[in-house]
């Protein structure tokens, strides 16, 4: 964990919005602008306006009930907003559902463990392919040729991911039956065979201990260089979200209260003070 982290530089985009210097040329793989949503007479989350780069790791972080998992839900439409718009590749997600907005090129893991326990670790994995594999329906029930060929293609990649993540021992265990840290990994690789643009991580470090967090962070680095992907995260490690994340965006009662740099995140005097309270508060407590 105490590995030296290199500063990214973030440039502009026409829009305003930062992105790395090596994704400038690239359209943003998701944008929003001016989200938000109530929930009867609440607002949740307000003026959320973000852009994360085609190969970023973006980080979202606040204190506890700030309305991360709820800009999670939002961005994968389990919520619909009540205002402003969502862009993944320059194309809205407007009234989309969230098997479409899937389709679309977003993934996501949730912040408790949401795997088919008594289900096979490759068959966790193959169903994360719903987007890539195509079966007719004669096929699915003759299992002829078609079905044959498909399964065998479905097969080999999902042991090529489940290798890249150390699990291709376990391709025959019950997905309920492994240790916390290694459910957590097929987790993201079940994302991963959807074959995503951006993934969303909540709070993937969630009861790992330091070891399984270090691993944890050189594998969302070998995602990002691998596969060119983005990747979005909600965690409360700060020295994850530090060490790995090239800009970081912090949300408070579901407004966005500082974007930028780790170093500026962890300088800005509003974050410090959504975190640890104004100065003087604990004294008058």
């Amino acid at each position: 964990m105490s590995e030296k982290r290199t500063q990214t530089r973030l440039v502009p985009y026409p829009s305003g919005a930062v992105v790395p210097e090596r994704d400038v040329n690239f359209m943003p793989v998701l944008e929003t602008r001016h989200l938000g949503i109530d929930f009867g007479g609440l607002t949740a989350v307000d003026d959320f306006s973000i852009a994360v780069g085609k190969t970023e790791i973006a980080g979202l972080i606040g204190p506890n009930g700030a309305g991360k998992t709820t800009v999670f839900n939002l961005l994968t439409n389990v919520y619909q907003p009540t205002r402003g718009n969502i862009m993944l590749n320059g194309y809205s997600t407007e009234k989309k559902s969230t098997a479409q907005v899937s389709k679309m090129g977003i993934a996501r893991t949730f912040q408790n463990i949401r795997l088919f326990s008594n289900m096979s670790v490759l068959d966790n994995v193959k169903v994360g392919m719903h987007n890539t594999t195509k079966e007719s329906l004669l096929a699915a029930i003759t299992h002829g040729f078609g079905y044959r060929k498909t399964e065998k293609a479905a097969n080999k990649m999902a042991l090529e991911l489940l290798d890249f993540f150390q699990l291709a021992d376990l391709a025959d265990s019950m997905a309920g039956g492994l240790p916390y840290g290694a459910q957590r990994r097929l987790e993201i690789v079940r994302a991963l065979a959807s074959s995503p643009h951006i993934i969303l991580l909540d709070e993937p470090a969630a009861g790992m201990n330091p070891s399984e967090t270090a691993e944890l962070m050189e594998n969302i680095r070998r995602i990002r260089d691998t596969f060119k992907i983005a990747i979005m995260l909600i965690e409360h490690d700060m020295n994850l979200v530090m060490g790995i994340c090239e800009a970081i965006c912090v949300l408070n009662y579901g407004k966005i209260i500082a974007k930028g740099t780790p170093d500026e995140i962890k300088a800005n005097p509003l974050v410090i003070e959504a975190y640890l309270g104004k100065k003087g508060e604990s004294e008058d407590a």
